[in-house]
């Protein structure tokens, strides 16, 4: 992965209130994990729409800190109520976008969108060869997801915590979302521990 397009990334979600940490292997991420939900007090994290070794690695990370986690498949007790008892939500993304410092997220089902958007803490794990430099990249593989997906699916497109302005034009942070948003970029190039 072209360093440069990790850096414009970073620049960029950065620049929207969110936080970028990289990773080199799978532990590193969950360990990079651990270190936000103890940041933000977390004891309770909700996790969908990772690869399976990805999950069970943030699982292992999260409840040796003596976290509570929440994986998939959630029961219909936990959703929605049980996500949103969760302090920080931890999603997969299928790819970023450079040039906005933006995530795609892809739901098949209600879990995903609630794990990103219910609790007030979110995180996004991206492959750093998924992400890509402009608009124009992603419609490609926006094609290719909603033709694999011929039935429900919805694609979010997430850059930093949520904000709202009212009328008197004042930006308010996490009202309709996540109030802080980070994301671990994998750095999984070639050579490097991805697993």
């Amino acid at each position: 992965m072209n360093d440069t397009v990790i850096a414009s990334f970073t620049k960029r979600y950065e620049s929207l209130g969110g936080q970028v940490r990289v990773a080199v292997s799978t532990e590193s991420a969950a360990l990079a994990a651990v270190e936000i939900v103890r940041e933000r007090g977390g004891t309770r994290v909700a996790v969908a729409g990772l690869d399976e070794p990805l999950a069970e690695a943030f699982e292992r990370a999260l409840a040796g800190a003596g976290v509570e986690v929440l994986r998939e498949p959630f029961t219909g007790v936990k959703l929605p109520h049980g996500i949103d008892e969760c302090q920080a939500g931890i999603t997969g993304a299928v790819f970023g976008i450079a040039q906005s410092g933006t995530l795609a997220e892809v739901a098949t089902n209600d879990a995903v969108r609630l794990v990103s958007g219910l609790p007030r803490t979110h995180i996004g794990v991206v492959k750093a060869s998924e992400i890509v430099e402009r608009f124009e990249d992603a419609a490609p593989r926006l094609r290719a997801i909603f033709s694999e997906h011929s039935g429900a699916c919805t694609v979010s497109f997430i850059s930093g915590p949520s904000r709202t302005g009212d009328i008197e034009l004042i930006l308010t942070m996490g009202v309709h979302g996540p109030e802080a948003a980070y994301v671990i970029v994998l750095d999984d190039a070639e050579g490097r521990d991805s697993q």
